[in-house]
């Protein structure tokens, strides 16, 4: 696998209502190959998010450099689809509607109008075409949340903790179901969770932060195989292993920066 993702040194400084400097990020370096899935862990107010917003261009290090393909990323595109905690649908817009939206808003829903569809069958959610987002459960909506960025065929699809409103069925079912996709579409997938488990089952990488300001301290290599039983030995020797990082991570006290 190539390169496809670069961030080189990137910090990323916020102001208090005081004015005083709060680094989200310092100094992080990440590569990320074309076609992995790789999860962002750490504890809240790591900078997960902040890192995320960066990757997708909406947001701008204060140092450093992002880039992707090799060109420095200078604002939102659609090779960079990003996935909410909430589906964030337009809720006067049916399923088919919301799936179709980028495919309108760049003009090019005509030539492509057979692949809604396809999307749409690809989550099975055919027979829903018509639906309101207000009748159709949380999961479901969640579902075409994530084909309204895919149908783009995304170079990459940020995903910012995107089933952490689930329920722990409707949670392990998407899990399933967006592996499956994943295999399917082969776009490079960057997900951040708070869900140890979620992160080994669907990930190849796993990146551990540390708390404010955002470092990357560990970057663990998920080599359990495409089948990942949850009460597999290897499977809970790697989550003791995440834990025991993270319990270090949260317990050793931070520096503070000043400007």
């Amino acid at each position: 696998m190539s390169t496809l993702i670069e961030v080189k040194n990137v910090t990323r400084v916020y102001r208090d209502t005081n004015g005083n400097p709060v680094y989200a990020l310092k100094d992080v370096d990440l590569d990320i190959q074309e076609g992995e899935f790789i999860s962002i862990i750490g504890p809240s107010g790591c900078g997960k998010t902040t890192l995320l917003r960066l990757i997708a261009g909406l947001d701008k290090p204060e140092k450093g450099t992002l880039k992707i393909n090799g060109e420095e990323i200078g604002g939102p595109s659609f090779e960079r689809g990003y996935i909410f905690q909430q589906a964030a649908l337009f809720p006067w817009a049916t399923v088919y509607d919301n799936v179709a939206l980028g495919l309108k808003a760049r003009k090019i829903f005509q030539a492509n109008r057979e692949k809604v569809q396809d999307y749409i069958n690809l989550i099975g959610l055919d027979g829903f075409e018509k639906a309101y987002p207000h009748e159709i459960s949380g999961g479901m909506a969640q579902r075409v949340a994530i084909i309204r960025s895919l149908i783009n065929e995304p170079k990459v699809l940020l995903l910012d903790e995107p089933l952490g409103a689930l329920d722990a069925f409707k949670r392990i079912e998407l899990q399933e179901q967006l592996i499956g996709i994943w295999k399917k579409t082969k776009a490079t997938m960057v997900m951040v969770t708070h869900d140890v488990d979620e992160a080994i089952s669907l990930s190849g990488r796993i990146v551990i932060m540390t708390p404010r300001p955002g470092r990357i301290v560990h970057i663990v290599d998920v080599d359990l195989g495409p089948d990942r039983n949850r009460n597999n030995d290897d499977f809970i020797a790697l989550r003791k292993l995440i834990l025991e990082e993270l319990h270090l991570v949260i317990s050793q006290p931070q520096p503070e920066y000043a400007i």
